[in-house]
Parts: structure tokens; sequence; C-alpha cells
């Protein structure tokens, strides 16, 4: 049947993954860091997907489709629910923050720099889109509250990812080498607390750098444990 459905133009994407989250049906998923209208009968062509785009990548088309299927969305619904019974918290997610003002321009107080979700290390999906360009901030989780403008000085356009060996109890440097080797990182930057078990977080990240064979500008920066900059 000829019907009004999606259409994604790939070159405008920028593989935020918006459209995919705002599709309640599940027709758009994430394929090689683009959208994709995954099924036509999934895609009731009422395009709660068009104003989440920001790019202006989808729009509406009239083409051979076949007819909207409420009963497979339905179904696919439920069996997403069991194939995703983990967290919630574990859903990607990425913010748009406003980069049309330099990268040395200071962010208003309380402005959260966070671009995206999850920013956990051991969740953080590692061929997420945002990652491909980004440059990493890697930081220990007590950074945030022991220095107060962890945003405006260190998060502002980065991808951040934190973690604490210590309490994690595990080796984070397999998970960072895959995340650099497999993306096109500009940067690291690492920061981390001065007490010895942080050392574990500097140690996972500059053996993720050596292994992935990139030569990618690193830095380490130590915060005292009442919030000042060490090193």
């Amino acid at each position: 049947m000829i019907r009004k459905i999606i259409h994604i133009d790939e070159e405008k994407c920028n593989g935020c993954g918006a459209c995919a989250a705002a599709c309640h049906e599940g027709a758009i998923g994430m394929v090689g860091g683009k959208a994709k209208l995954l099924r036509d009968d999934y895609c009731d062509g009422l395009g709660d997907c068009l104003p989440a785009c920001p790019t202006g990548a989808i729009t509406f088309v009239e083409r051979e489709a076949a007819a909207y299927d409420e009963a497979a969305v339905l179904k696919n619904k439920q069996e997403a629910k069991i194939r995703h019974a983990g967290c919630p918290g574990q859903q990607m997610r990425r913010f748009n923050r406003d980069q049309s003002s330099s990268a040395d321009t200071v962010p208003a107080a309380g402005v959260s720099q966070l671009r995206q979700w999850p920013c956990q290390i051991k969740l953080l999906p590692v061929n997420a889109p945002y990652l491909n360009g980004a440059k990493l901030l890697i930081a220990a989780d007590c950074t945030a509250y022991a220095y107060a403008r962890l945003h405006e000085d260190f998060m502002k356009g980065k991808i951040t990812m934190i973690g604490c060996p210590k309490l994690d109890d595990e080796d984070y440097s397999a998970k960072l080498t895959q995340i650099i080797a497999h993306n096109d990182i500009e940067s690291v930057t690492i920061v981390r607390m001065e007490v010895p078990c942080c050392g574990g977080l500097e140690f996972a990240a500059k053996k993720a750098l050596q292994t992935s064979g990139k030569l990618i500008p690193w830095q380490v920066i130590t915060i005292s444990v009442d919030g000042k900059i060490l090193s």
C-alpha cells in the first residue's frame, strides 16, 4: 500500500540516537552509528521522531510500505522488555549541550556539562556513536565532590567516564582499551584523587593508551582531598 512513512537521510544523521529514543514503536534503531528505519510495519507515520532530530535528517515521504502492525509492535515491546530486563539506567542517551560558544568560554555556574548517559565506565557502550571524535575525560567518582568546578573546568566539551577501581574491584584497562582502539579519540584527560586507590584508575587509562597502539595526547590531573589541584 502507498502510505506516509518516515525517511532518514544518513548523510545528515549525526548518530545522536535521539530519534530512536523518541520512537515509541521501536521502528528506528542505530546501525553502524546511524539511525535506520528497521521495519516499515513498526512505523505509525505520526512522526514523534521528527522534532527529536537536531539535524533535520528525518522527513515524511509517501511510498509503498507495509501497513502499520500494532500487534507486531506490542509483541516487539514485550520481547524487548525481556531482552533488556537489566537496569533501565543503561539506556544510551546523548545530550546536545550548547556548543555555540568557544571552548574557552566558561559555562554558567550550575549548568551540567555531562554530554551522554551512561557515564560509568563499566556501563558505557564500547561503540557508542558519540565516542568517535571525542575528547575523553576519565574521572574518579570522588573528584566531582572534592573539586567543585569539575563540570566547568574538565567536563566541558568532553565525553565523561567515571569509575572507582576500589569500589568496583575491577581492572578497567580492557574496557578502556576497546573504547580507545575502536573509536577516533582526540585526547584523554585523567582526573584522579590523591589517594593511593585512585592510582588504579590512572594505571588502567595509561595501559589502555599503550595497548591501543595509538598516539593520543593525554594528561593526568590530581585533586587533593580538600579540593585543590595538585598537578
